[in-house]
């Protein structure tokens, strides 16, 4: 059967979503009332019951995570008990359950001394800005992600005397900042619309109506179940519906504000409309809503290889390293790597692209579950039919697909421009005398030619470190790459499931040119005037991360970080630290 065959069949084959029934109007209607009523009273409630519900949040989550995850495995063709469930129980229950914990913290530090405890030191670079290390916060931090870093970059002008005046801003004015949150979630990662709400809630003090995403939808009641405690307070109301019921939301005089996951091109239909009339109003830069809209909307995320004297086993790790970016929820991830960027005089180059095909060619095809897949893929090969296809995909799956030495000058290329969101990826390699001058080359090369700026990702070994001209570029490069997050050595997902590190488009876009998005969530220190979070980890990590596809013990890991979340204990130690070494 050739490709093209296959990516038809699962046009036919593949089942629609799981689509329950839109919200009636007048349920709407009602919905909001009660969420209305209760904006001033969610704004003025006390610590102590906020940190109530949290614990009543997290008792009744990780009760809902075994449900939650099954439900997952089912829609995505998982099953339950392999290998490849771990990524459910990693990207939905753990990382909800964290935030709830790390939220919980929060709130018990602005108790304590007005604001959330920075764990690291404030410093500030020759250029004035000021960066804070953030992560790790703890001891068991620093046991579960050995050598990994995570740093605070401000946005220019924040003073280090000030800086903790950008912190829990909501929680000091007066008087406090309220209102009625609409959280349009998104449908491929489990976690990204409780986490908005969360965020929505108890970082912009605002009670929220959660419209669930109709490829996920089927985890609403769940949601209900395990954020029980919101809802029977009346901060939280979850419904359900596709466009048209979207629509109906956010021109809704009870919504005070929108926060969406999803396609550029959503954000630009909610703000200016479509057809002639919504051109002519982005044109005129003239929205039609006047409500704040914040987003996250995906990227095209460039993986950085820094050229150096790689081992064999530099080049198989690092293989399966950047193989498992893309093959993680079948390619369906905003941080899935799409574009690998390589020296073109690196001796070693062709080495790690063999690598990356090998580790593709031993991890299982996914289903395809995302809507629209087939067509992005089909687009995608027909505009390099020379791409490697590998892979035998089962009814409902579809191949890896490799695309080889793009050609960089063609700035139009749809492997710059587009975010592929299926099981794709690309390499491109830029011509330069040396490491530190390829450096300068590639980071020019994301920034301009490169869509999107949510996360950006640099592979660098040590020794190359010890250049200084290598090690100055290097510096120069965490400077001006302009990402939200920016990865070193390890998946940017990582900026995601920390938590703790905000989690955003590089500030700058606003309606008319919406990129990856605006605004930060997840920033549980709560910080107000953030720019960009650099996460860096040791080249080669050990324990082999979890979301490596050949971690065979990642899912019983899974299971028993996500357990250790919603109740600490040194006594849990002992078995993670056991599935973790056997990886």
């Amino acid at each position: 059967m050739s490709v093209l065959t296959v990516v038809e069949h699962h046009r036919e084959s593949h089942p629609a979503p799981f689509q329950p029934a839109a919200t009636p109007k007048a349920a709407l209607d009602a919905a909001l009332a009660t969420l209305a009523a209760e904006r001033d009273h969610w704004a003025e409630l006390p610590l102590r019951d906020r940190r109530a519900i949290l614990k009543e949040l997290r008792k009744d989550f990780a009760a809902v995570a075994p449900r939650w995850t099954a439900a997952c495995c089912h829609a995505e063709g998982l099953l339950e008990e392999s290998v490849a469930a771990a990524e459910e129980w990693l990207a939905g229950p753990y990382v909800i359950l964290r935030n709830l914990r790390l939220l919980d913290e929060a709130l018990g530090d602005i108790d304590e001394v007005g604001r959330p405890r920075l764990p690291g030191p404030i410093r500030r670079q020759p250029s004035g800005r000021v960066l804070t290390r953030i992560f790790p916060q703890s001891a068991y931090d620093r046991l579960f992600y050995p050598g990994v870093t995570a740093t605070a970059w401000m946005e220019f002008g924040v003073k280090a005397e000030e800086l903790h005046q950008t912190q829990a801003v909501a929680y000091h004015q007066e008087p406090r900042p309220r209102g009625v949150s609409l959280v349009l979630g998104g449908g491929n990662v489990s976690s990204i619309g409780p986490m908005d709400i969360l965020y929505k809630l108890f970082v912009d003090n605002q009670v929220v109506l959660c419209k669930m995403h109709p490829v996920n939808a089927y985890l609403g009641p769940l949601l209900e179940d395990g954020f029980r405690a919101l809802h029977d307070w009346g901060f939280l109301r979850v419904i359900y519906g596709g466009a048209e019921v979207g629509q109906y939301l956010c021109e809704h005089p009870s919504v005070d504000a929108i926060h969406i996951t999803g396609s550029d091109k959503t954000v630009e239909a909610i703000a200016y409309g479509t057809g002639p009339e919504g051109d002519e109003r982005k044109k005129e830069r003239r929205p039609r809503l006047s409500k704040p809209i914040t987003s996250e909307l995906g990227n095209v995320s460039p993986v950085i290889v820094v050229p150096g004297p790689w081992s064999d086993d530099d080049l198989c790790y690092q293989g399966e390293n950047i193989a498992a970016m893309l093959a993680n929820n079948a390619g369906f991830n905003c941080n899935a790597a799409r574009l690998l960027i390589t020296h073109a005089e690196w001796p070693l180059g062709r080495r790690l692209l063999h690598e990356v095909r090998n580790s593709f060619a031993v991890t299982k095809p996914r289903r395809a579950y995302y809507p629209g897949a087939a067509d992005r893929y089909a687009a995608f090969l027909a505009a390099h039919p020379e791409a490697d296809v590998i892979g035998s995909p089962e009814e409902g799956e579809l191949p890896w697909l490799f695309i080889p030495e793009v050609n960089p000058e063609e700035a139009g290329d749809l492997c710059f421009c587009q975010e592929a969101f299926c099981s794709a990826m690309a390499q491109t390699s830029l011509p330069a005398d040396s490491p530190a001058a390829f450096l300068a080359k590639a980071v020019d090369f994301a920034n301009r030619k490169v869509w999107g700026t949510l996360n950006a990702t640099l592979l660098v070994h040590p020794a190359s470190l010890e250049d200084r001209e290598t090690a100055r570029a290097f510096a120069k490069a965490l400077e001006d790459l302009r990402y939200g997050t920016i990865a070193v050595n390890v998946w940017a997902a990582a900026g995601y499931g920390l938590v703790v590190t905000p989690w955003g488009a590089h500030p700058g876009h606003d309606l008319v040119d919406i990129g990856s998005g605006t605004g930060f969530v997840h920033n549980t220190l709560m910080f107000d005037r953030v720019q960009k979070t650099v996460v860096q980890a040791p080249f080669r990590m050990r324990p082999k991360p979890p979301w490596f596809s050949s971690h065979q013990h990642a899912l019983s890991l899974a299971k028993r970080i996500t357990d250790f979340e919603a109740e600490p204990s040194p006594a849990k130690l002992p078995g993670i630290f056991w599935d973790a070494l056997r990886g």
